[in-house]
């Protein structure tokens, strides 16, 4: 029986689950009336649920509405729709709704739904003062009720027939915003309003404008008046004054300037009148100002005035305008239809102008130190007027220009550029100087005390000199230098070093080394080396010609390595000659020494050997064959001595001296056409070396184009 309930209860309880099962179809949101909802008008944010079920049961619905993110409005209810009312709508009602349905423990959101309140509230302006004078402000401020910020607020300024001045500010945090006009001068009735801008979804909403708020302008002074003693027909001479006065309601701060083009001439403080008196002169002509401030208002009033000409500027004029040292010079001062005057006669400076006569005419006689300008001034009744400068240029004559290098010594490198200065010690610049190259004018140039000409067509063949003249604005004329001639240094070429012997030299012989160049100006540097590990200069001299001779009396072996020469002259570039190895071997009288040495050695060691084997033998032998072996070996001995003499005939005898005597002959012959002169001695050496190398079959490294 029980297992018989447990079965229904557990049946009834599966069933009523099952009764009790739902699910979200959609959740909704919407707007009523529209998603556009003017300003002030009611709206309404409805959620509904449509929500599926098993049965009919009852649900309880937590309906959640955001905006913008943020929540607005949350309630409960088992109906599957939700409302929010907004008795009045506002800007800041705009924006992004979305509502969530919670129910049974299961969650569903709506779709997004933007509404935009259109349309801003009314802005409240309100003005600080209804009265103020002018240089005052007035000080507004703008209230957008009901609006949340950030707001853009706008002021305006509205005044009779002008445009209305306009002032904007940008509130992040704030509906309400502050500002001040100047109230300037000429204002009056003024009327004031303002009017609010939002943005929204990157468009702008404008408000309308507030009330219009009006502010009455009171002049804390009236405009001033200028007015000038004389009033007219003012001359130079006349003293001319000037009054400026104004009427004030407050005296305090007032202030009274008097200027003329910026040039503030006069200002009193706290004084209703300014008055100001001069001299008149033509420059006092013009536009006057006179501007009264208190605060920030400022009034001001202008008057033109015109002085009329006393009397011209006087005019200076000199007998000439260049003049030699030491000539006389007349300068006149004078005016126009005009005579009755005082004048005197100045030179400018720097420092103050010099005087120099107070007179109509001057005439002194001048020196280098008179040039300059020149002026006269002329007094009549206390008005002095002052001529044009006039410029004096007073000449000395220039002394004869000296020519020269630039580099001191006349002489120029073939394939340089010659650099020549023209110098004159004496002579009042500008000077114009003139180069001449033989007759012919290669350049002219002003300078104040020299010139300089770059000659770059150099060639060996230039024989002409040069000269340069000097003159400038003296009478005396043109002043010419003495002709320079310059010496054309050309440069060594292909340098050559030769010797006799050539390639091997027999030890403690004499050598001749000759050092020659193709083409170079003579003095020339010859310098000898020879290069071993290391350089070693052996010889150097400079001599007026193309080759120079040396001669090393005796060479040894440690005389063998490479030589070279180097020549130079004052073109300052050194030119080398290829090299030649020179290799010192052993005399013919050493060889023979050497070879007679060893044949004694051996000679001794085989009579040696020769003396131990017979007394071997004939100790083995005795007594009975002692006569025979001694007559045996001496026959032996006799004959290898009398061999070994006519093998040392070969090496060491008359042939060998021959040879020698022959070699010194030849020593000697080559040695005789020194006496000759350097060309012998050099095609001595060309031959000697062409011998050498043919014998020894290799070439040549000696001075190939010599003569």
């Amino acid at each position: 029986m029980y297992l018989a309930l447990l079965v229904i209860f557990l049946q009834c309880s599966e069933f009523y689950t099952q009764e009790r099962v739902f699910t979200f179809n959609t959740v909704e949101i919407n707007v009523q009336p529209s998603v556009q909802v003017r300003n002030g008008d009611p709206m309404s944010i409805v959620c509904h649920a449509d929500i599926s079920k098993s049965t009919d049961f009852q649900l309880k619905h937590n309906f959640t509405i955001f905006k913008d993110g943020k929540l607005v409005f949350m309630t409960v209810s088992d109906k599957g729709d939700a409302q929010y009312e907004v008795s009045m709508a506002r800007s800041s009602d705009t924006g992004d709704y979305e509502c969530t349905v919670e129910a049974g423990g299961k969650t569903k959101s709506s779709n997004s739904l933007h509404v935009w309140v259109t349309g801003m509230t009314k802005p409240i302006l309100t003005a600080e003062k209804k009265e103020v004078l002018e240089g005052e402000v007035v000080k507004l401020r703008c209230e957008l009720p009901e609006e949340v910020p950030p707001l853009y607020f706008f002021f305006r300024k509205i005044k009779m027939n002008s445009t209305p001045k306009e002032k904007h500010v940008f509130e992040p945090y704030r509906n309400f915003s502050v500002v001040e006009f100047s109230v300037e001068e000429g204002d009056n009735i003024l009327q004031f309003d303002c009017y609010g801008r939002r943005n929204v979804k990157l468009k702008f909403e404008s408000s309308e404008h507030s009330n219009k708020t009006l502010v009455t302008v009171r002049e804390p002074f009236i405009k001033p008046t200028l007015n000038t003693k004389p009033s007219s027909n003012i001359t130079e001479g006349d003293r001319i004054q000037f009054e400026c006065s104004t009427v004030v309601a407050r005296m305090r701060g007032i202030e009274i300037i008097l200027q003329k083009n910026k040039t503030i001439l006069k200002s009193v403080r706290d004084e209703k009148l300014l008055k100001y008196s001069a001299i008149a002169t033509l420059e006092d002509s013009g536009e006057y100002l006179c501007k009264v401030e208190q605060g920030r208002a400022s009034k001001t009033t202008k008057l033109n005035v015109v002085v009329s000409e006393l009397f011209p500027k006087p005019v200076l004029s000199a007998s000439m305008s260049t003049v030699d040292e030491n000539k006389e010079l007349t300068l006149s001062c004078s005016i126009s239809g005009f005579r009755k005057a005082n004048f005197s006669i100045l030179r400018k400076n720097s420092n103050g102008d010099i005087w120099l006569k107070n007179s109509r005419n001057l005439t002194m006689r001048v020196n280098v130190n008179d040039t300059g300008s020149y002026i006269c001034k002329a007094e009549v009744k206390g008005i002095v007027k002052e001529s044009k400068p006039v410029r004096i240029k007073v000449y000395a004559p220039v002394s004869k220009p000296a020519l020269s290098v630039a580099s001191g010594l006349p002489e120029v490198v073939l394939g340089k550029p010659l650099r020549l200065i023209c110098r004159s010690v004496m002579g009042t610049p500008p000077i114009i100087f003139t180069f001449y190259k033989g007759n012919e004018v290669k350049k002219t140039v002003i300078n104040d005390t020299y010139a300089t000409f770059l000659d770059e067509d150099i060639t060996l063949n230039d024989k002409s000199g040069y000269k340069c003249d000097a003159r400038n604005n003296h009478s005396s004329g043109i002043k010419t230098s003495n002709i320079l001639n310059i010496t054309v240094i050309v440069p060594i070429r292909n340098a050559s070093l030769g010797s006799i012997p050539y390639g091997e030299v027999e030890d403690g012989s004499e050598t001749a080394f000759l050092c020659s160049v193709k083409e170079g100006s003579w003095p020339i540097h010859f310098r000898i080396f020879r290069k071993t590990d290391h350089e070693v200069l052996l010889f150097e001299k400079s001599e007026n010609a193309d080759r120079i001779m040396w001669r090393k009396e005796a060479m040894n072996r440690q005389d063998t390595g490479t030589y070279y020469c180097m020549a130079s002259n004052r073109a300052n570039v050194d030119v080398k000659s290829h090299p030649i190895t020179i290799s010192v071997i052993l005399a013919a009288w050493q060889k023979g020494v050497i070879a007679a040495f060893v044949l004694i050695l051996i000679a001794g060691a085989v009579t040696l050997t020769l003396w131990w084997f017979l007394y071997k033998k004939k100790k083995a032998k005795g007594p009975s064959m002692e006569m025979s072996g001694s007559a045996l070996a001496t026959n032996l001995t006799s004959e290898k001595l009398a061999r070994q003499h006519n093998d040392g005939d070969f090496y060491s005898g008359s042939g060998y001296i021959e040879d020698n005597e022959n070699h010194m002959k030849t020593t000697d012959e080559s040695k005789a056409p020194v006496q000759k002169g350097t060309e012998t001695v050099y095609s001595e050496i060309r031959k000697a070396n062409n011998d050498s190398v043919e014998n020894r079959h290799s070439r040549i490294q000696g001075h190939p184009d010599a003569t």
